[in-house]
């Protein structure tokens, strides 16, 4: 039985520099995907390595010497389109495919208002020290490793991992300003979302609360929709460039969390409002009548909500819980919810109760 032992160590940026400026550093070998990465996906790289936050391990594998060249081939088996990346942003001229079109590209302001639009060569020395000296994580294959071996080592890998979610995909997917706007709202919560036991630690992990803001951000640009994983897919497509009503949604998707929080908070977690796609119809009803649903995303002060219409709303959660609603109203909460017509029917419900004198 074959077995190898893997070289566990770390490079920093300027060594992968040096040794492509040698030619000893293979971008492309036979098992390498072409570089395919869109320029929201290499600003957010650049961003990351600034901040100094971890990368993926990177993984390479040392081939013989070169006689000419006294240096060990070194095979990119992953990590190609990252350090393509950082040459192409770095040092672009040695890339002997660069391609303006696809190679060229500036920090975003998404990713980073103080350095945006910022190419290498305009950035402050400190900054560039710190790219250079930023260190990577590196398994380092051995030489006698063969191509087909390596195919066997990712497939491997591969089968091993959990099955992306939507959620997941998209974050892999877009790196814009939408993307950064739903995960920094989102991520502002972070403690209220577990405490409130509307998701567990492994559902944070799996990004649900990033998804579930996501659907909060569609209520307020689109109004009460259906939820559909095309739908919010096109949200993360059409803002990803430009999302111009950006601050106003944050602010907007903020006020609501915090009055939820400031009437409701300490009772989510023992209320049907802890269900997910209960607590998605109370933000709706909240942002309702705070703001109005269908409203324009312009400046307007929000409508505090009245101790009669706080008291309906807990006691409409204490009707569900005790079976105490109309029929339809009970299958409607015990069912996903996220069709356009249970959502209607439970939101004009609560609505009803809340503007019944």
């Amino acid at each position: 039985m074959k077995h190898w032992q893997l070289n566990r160590t770390v490079f920093k940026v300027s060594d992968f520099l040096s040794w492509h400026k040698m030619g000893s550093l293979q971008l492309n070998p036979n098992f390498q995907r072409r570089s395919v990465w869109k320029k929201g996906a290499k600003s957010f790289l650049i961003d990351t390595i600034i901040r100094g936050y971890p990368i993926p391990i990177i993984f390479i594998r040392e081939k013989q010497t070169d006689v000419f060249k006294l240096e060990p081939i070194r095979d990119v088996v992953d990590g190609q389109q990252r350090l393509r990346t950082l040459i192409s942003y770095i040092m672009p001229k040695s890339l002997k495919d660069y391609n303006v079109d696809k190679d060229e590209f500036t920090i975003s302001k998404s990713h980073n208002k103080e350095l945006a639009n910022k190419k290498f060569d305009d950035l402050e020395r400190d900054i560039k020290q710190q790219i250079l000296d930023y260190q990577f994580s590196v398994n380092v294959i051995p030489a006698d490793v063969e191509d087909r071996d390596i195919y066997q080592i990712f497939a491997r890998m591969n089968s091993t991992g959990l099955k992306l979610n939507n959620q997941e995909l998209r974050n892999s997917e877009y790196f814009g300003e939408f993307k950064t706007s739903v995960y920094e709202s989102a991520l502002k919560y972070l403690t209220q979302w577990t405490e409130w036991k509307i998701f567990t630690e492994d559902n944070v992990s799996r990004m649900d609360e990033v998804e579930l803001t996501t659907e909060f951000y569609s209520l307020m640009l689109k109004g009460l929709t259906s939820k559909t994983p095309r739908a919010l897919d096109d949200l993360y497509e059409k803002y990803d460039e430009t999302f111009e009503e950006r601050e106003m949604i944050e602010y907007r998707f903020e006020i609501v969390m915090d009055m939820i929080g400031d009437h409701f908070g300490s009772n989510i977690p023992n209320s049907p409002y802890k269900k997910k796609t209960i607590f998605y119809i109370l933000f709706v009803v909240v942002y309702d009548l705070t703001y109005g649903l269908n409203s324009k995303l312009n400046v307007k002060k929000h409508i505090k909500l009245t101790t009669q219409q706080v008291n309906t709303l807990i006691h409409i959660g204490e009707d569900l819980q005790e079976g105490k609603v109309p029929e339809n109203i009970s299958e409607s909460s015990t069912r996903r919810t996220t069709n356009i017509l249970e959502r209607k029917t439970l939101y004009k419900y609560f609505k009803g109760r809340i503007t019944k004198k």
